[in-house]
């Protein structure tokens, strides 16, 4: 066995890996870029080493560094996690060259599956059911098309995790999805070479754990069923399916049991399948992702194994020590991830210092995460902070506890998806299990839908602020109670405040424990807080409501049901904001940077014309001309970084640039 261990990750992934090799007795060593410094990764290894700037390709994808640093620290083996080097047989090969221990698959299987064209060779002649495509250059891709059939699917070749996937529903659309897939695929792989593949309506999206060892040993896990989807990016995983029969479910699990054999696989790994919501006996191989999954977690929970300690037993040459008959399988799992995104907005990545993060204390839940006060998320990375894990007795039990983890979670500090998970998990197809990959799509306005800011959130607000007012000591002078009495009797204590887009005055008479409170011109109702263990409880129009706080400056922030509102006061002389749609600026939705821009100073365009496309986060934005005019300011270039809100372009309408 190995006494030390390398992970070549960041974020959740590294700090589970690294807790895994603690409870086996085995020093971790982390690697770090210069945006990671004080990353929980580098706080929780045994040794952390510096390995470039924030940039991944200077950092997480350069291997001389991650190489050197396994020298210069005397790993043994590395552990790629998931995303970057997890998938590069390349990194693989270098590993063994150094006298590294790859805790993956052989370079040769990686290979084999990792080209999604060769993968579907493979496993077809292994006897696995796969999807009609075709693969080749844009012209090939655009002549495939028409024997394909539309709605068609392009992916990236050697591509994983959703990226840069495209369905093009008509021939007008191909020639720019292809040239986006491509991009997309040299930027996240180095490859841009791209399968199209027919695309399976109303699909289910569900994949086989195996794990095998070095001497002829293959089993599988069970199936998980990751059919909630955006953007074809998973979000909420569960296992088992709620599908699938038990004859489909063994028949799955054989056919990724051959798969893993026809390439004489190692490790961990899953095998992804498409499975027809309409006939969930049919199942077409989709791709064999060779390394860990971001949603291995509910396959632990229901087998009660450790795929990080299997992963690394395997790597040292031990045997599996498992049959398939020793599979056993209990309860029910889901996972939803966390992302630092702004569903309300399009989904556009956040960023910003988190400021504290809140989860219940259940012994039935499992939080994988990757932050902790004072983490600074920015846009170098992929936006995902945590996993939040359940375990119940059957689906609905894992499923309403879900819902309770997501109510009771906050995050401070920056927008995140928590609410819209909460939505997700909630709903009614999905509680009912009627799931296939478009059902976000279809209720995304729904799903997404902003939800004013509630009465009860503006009146715990003042009461906190009424609470921090409350005199302190043996001896407190009755002048200096906050209850607005006056002579003639009590007017109350008014508190304007903003919150989002809206602002109201709350008037409160009366202490903490006994208040009447009117917000604006309402009738009052009675009210009552305190603080509890750091959380703000507030009785108010009947209803009890516990918060979690934080005061941060000026700005006090409160979370409850999965929400979280920033609170803060207002100036009755402070102007409205104002917008017009004519024209003017055009500014960044998010951070990120600047990867095409379209147009030149001086250009003619029309109302909606592409002007720009915003990359953050691996996820690409256009942005487009508000109105027809001419491009009179362009102050950024492709590369370039660029803040929330600043300014892009200006687009002067055509009457005031003849003007």
């Amino acid at each position: 066995m190995f006494d030390t261990v390398l992970i070549a990750n960041r974020g959740e992934i590294a700090v589970r890996v690294i807790r895994t090799l603690r409870a086996m007795g085995i020093r971790s060593v982390a690697v770090y870029s210069d945006a990671d410094a004080d990353a929980l990764h580098v706080a929780e290894a045994d040794v952390a080493v510096r390995i470039g700037p924030a940039a991944a390709r200077d950092s997480y994808l350069n291997v001389e560094a991650v190489l050197a640093a396994a020298k210069e620290t005397g790993a043994q083996a590395v552990h790629p996690g998931y995303g970057f080097l997890a998938e590069n047989a390349e990194f693989a090969r270098a590993c063994a060259a150094a006298g590294l221990v790859f805790i993956g698959p052989p370079a040769e299987a990686i290979e084999a599956m990792g080209d999604k064209i060769r993968a579907k060779a493979t496993v077809a002649a292994a006897g696995v059911p796969v999807v009609p495509g075709a693969d080749g250059s844009p012209e090939e891709l655009r002549e495939a098309a028409g024997r394909i059939g539309y709605p068609l699917l392009l992916k990236p070749s050697a591509g994983g995790g959703g990226k840069g996937m495209v369905v093009v529903h008509e021939p007008a659309e191909l020639p720019e999805a292809i040239a986006s897939a491509q991009r997309v695929a040299r930027s996240a792989f180095g490859d841009d070479r791209l399968l199209a593949e027919r695309f399976v309506s109303a699909p289910r999206h569900i994949e086989i754990q195996v794990l095998a060892d070095e001497h002829g040993n293959v089993v599988h896990l069970g199936e998980r069923e990751c059919s909630l989807q955006r953007r074809h990016q998973k979000i909420v995983e569960e296992a088992p399916s709620p599908l699938l029969d038990q004859r489909t479910r063994e028949r799955m699990g054989a056919a990724a049991v051959e798969a893993a054999r026809a390439v004489g696989y190692r490790g961990a790994g899953t095998v992804e399948f498409i499975v027809s919501a309409d006939d969930p006996g049919e199942f077409f191989f989709m791709e064999m992702n060779t390394r860990l999954q971001v949603e291995h977690p509910v396959t632990e929970l229901v087998t009660g194994l450790d795929l990080v300690a299997l992963q690394v037993r395997v790597a040292a040459g031990e045997p599996l020590g498992l049959r398939q008959s020793d599979i056993r399988f209990t309860g029910h799992a889901v996972e939803a991830r966390v992302y630092a995104e702004d569903p309300a907005n399009g989904f556009l990545p956040t960023g910003g210092r988190v400021l504290a993060v809140h989860h219940p204390d259940a012994e039935w839940l499992r939080v994988d995460s990757g932050i902790r006060a004072g983490s600074v998320v920015g846009t170098d990375y992929d936006p995902m902070l945590a996993k939040i894990v359940v375990h119940g007795d059957d689906r609905g039990h894992a499923l309403r506890r879900m819902s309770d983890a997501l109510a009771g979670t906050a995050i401070f500090g920056l927008t995140t998806n928590v609410g819209f998970l909460h939505a997700l998990v909630t709903d009614d197809d999905v509680v009912a299990g009627r799931m296939d990959t478009a059902l976000v799509d279809r209720k995304l306005e729904q799903l997404t839908e902003a939800e004013p800011v509630p009465d009860a959130v503006l009146v715990a607000a003042a009461m906190d602020e009424l609470l921090g007012m409350q005199p302190t000591g043996p001896v407190v002078d009755p002048w200096e109670m906050p209850t607005g009495w006056r002579l003639g009797g009590a007017t109350g204590t008014a508190f304007r405040l903003t919150c989002g887009d809206r602002a109201a005055t709350v008037r409160v008479t009366g202490t903490p424990a006994a208040a009447e409170v009117s917000i604006d011109d309402a009738p009052p109702q009675r009210a009552s807080a305190e603080w509890v263990d750091g959380r703000l409880r507030v009785r108010y129009a009947g209803e009890a409501t516990t918060y979690a706080r934080l005061q941060q400056g000026e700005t006090l922030w409160l979370a409850a049901n999965g929400r979280v509102w920033a609170v803060g006061e207002h100036s009755l002389l402070a102007q409205e904001e104002t917008t017009d749609s004519s024209g003017g600026p055009i500014t960044s939705p998010m951070p990120g940077t600047v990867l095409v821009v379209r147009v030149e100073q001086g250009e003619k365009v029309a109302a909606g014309q592409p002007l720009l496309v915003v990359e953050a986060m691996k996820m690409e934005h256009t942005i487009t001309a508000p109105t027809a005019g001419f491009v009179t300011e362009l102050p950024v270039t492709p590369g370039q970084k660029v803040a929330l809100d600043e300014v892009l372009a200006v687009v002067t309408p055509h009457a005031e640039q003849e003007d």
